[in-house]
């Protein structure tokens, strides 16, 4: 890759170990996939942060860089493995909850803003269209590439955060328009009326389709919290990165030859492969993050009630605040939910806690299933909260 002087003095240590550190990943990212140049990114997304991931090893990796590392672009982070401040309440290790905050430190000391969420679009991470970035977690990456028509690989955390250090990521794959044409047409016969829908033609399009990009027809509307969801859902099940809806999203693309159609049978039978259970003991909402208008729906629904299983609504901490001054969270929290700021089932330590969980995230019965063994049911949300409170 040709450099300019600035990044050559990076990579030579002149601006400290971090960024040397970081130098050396990009460019080596660069010269695997053949990019010619580093180009400057606005905005930097990070996972890798829940220690139930990270171990000993990532912690003393961050812990090094966090001794000369500042990052010079604005910094988010993915969720920790618990809620930063309410971490005995749901039932955390003291042990795991010591190692996740040093952990959390560790980006707090590099300048990252430690929002601790999946949606960072919600709470003040939010791209314009065409910016080039460098995110990492799979559902934000899709969401920022299709939805909000930002420019992004799917990073590693390593990268992501190699990136924030720098300032810099390796021109190629998403950042380069060619990359970002849509490779095959999916047809879609009827369109998705809730959350729980769009997750399940997520999963029906990525199974059929896998990283391929599609260019999706026949969705009549679609808004933020199903755009989330099928953002979340197309890319655990098929990896896929960018996606085109016609009449939906901004970026405009070349139509492919290649069509392909999901039937109503495989969007139906998605839901039937996500359902398991016979007995659920944990409620869990909120995977990607909920937004505030997803706690006003749950706060509507459990007025006056309690409930009788664990519910966890996961959140960023910002989405909280808001909802406590909107009085929803008195509301969820009278019931006897409760709020898991800054986590969500998929990074927190959960295995063997609970035998069947009840959620309206494809994502979630992914992870789930894949980390937890977990049993699942795959529902809407207002049966996810009958199903708390036992109706």
């Amino acid at each position: 890759m040709e450099l300019t002087t600035e990044e050559k003095e990076m990579l030579e240590g002149k601006h400290g170990a971090a960024v040397k550190k970081s130098m050396e990943i990009l460019t080596a990212l660069g010269d695997i996939f053949g990019a010619k140049r580093l180009i400057p990114v606005t905005s930097v997304q990070i996972a890798g942060v829940s220690y139930h991931n990270l171990g000993d090893a990532g912690l003393e990796y961050l812990a090094e860089l966090a001794k000369d590392g500042k990052t010079r672009v604005y910094t988010t982070l993915n969720p920790a493995g618990m809620d930063l401040e309410n971490w005995q309440e749901l039932g955390i290790d003291p042990e795991f909850a010591k190692k996740q905050k040093l952990v959390i430190d560790a980006f707090g000391k590099m300048d990252v803003i430690t929002t601790c969420t999946c949606t960072p679009y919600l709470v003040g991470n939010k791209p314009k269209q065409g910016d080039h970035i460098s995110w990492s977690e799979s559902s934000a990456v899709c969401y920022a590439n299709s939805v909000l028509g930002a420019k992004t690989n799917r990073e590693g955390g390593p990268s992501a955060l190699a990136s924030a250090l720098t300032g810099k990521t390796a021109e190629f794959g998403f950042h380069l328009d060619e990359n970002r044409q849509a490779q095959v047409i999916v047809e879609v016969p009827e369109s998705p009326k809730n959350v729980m829908e769009f997750g399940a033609l997520g999963y029906a399009i990525g199974k059929k389709i896998g990283k391929r990009i599609p260019l999706i027809r026949g969705v009549d509307k679609a808004d933020l919290e199903q755009l989330k969801s099928f953002c979340a859902s197309i890319a655990t099940y098929g990896g896929t990165a960018l996606f085109h809806m016609d009449g939906i999203t901004p970026n405009k693309t070349t139509v492919p030859e290649e069509k392909v159609e999901i039937t109503k049978e495989e969007v139906e039978n998605a839901i039937k492969e996500m359902n398991d259970a016979d007995e659920i003991d944990f409620v869990s909402i909120g995977c990607p993050h909920a937004t505030i208008e997803e706690v006003e729906k749950i706060a509507g629904m459990l007025e006056g009630k309690k409930v009788q299983k664990e519910f966890w609504v996961c959140l960023a901490r910002p989405i909280k605040e808001m909802a406590e001054k909107k009085g929803f969270a008195k509301t969820i929290t009278d019931s006897g939910a409760k709020f898991a700021c800054d986590t969500c089932l998929a990074v927190a330590p959960l295995k063997g806690r609970f035998k069947g969980i009840a959620t309206n995230s494809a994502k979630g019965v992914y992870y789930g299933r894949g980390k937890n063994a977990f049993k699942t049911k795959f529902c809407t949300i207002e049966e996810c909260v009958k199903e708390a409170v036992g109706e």
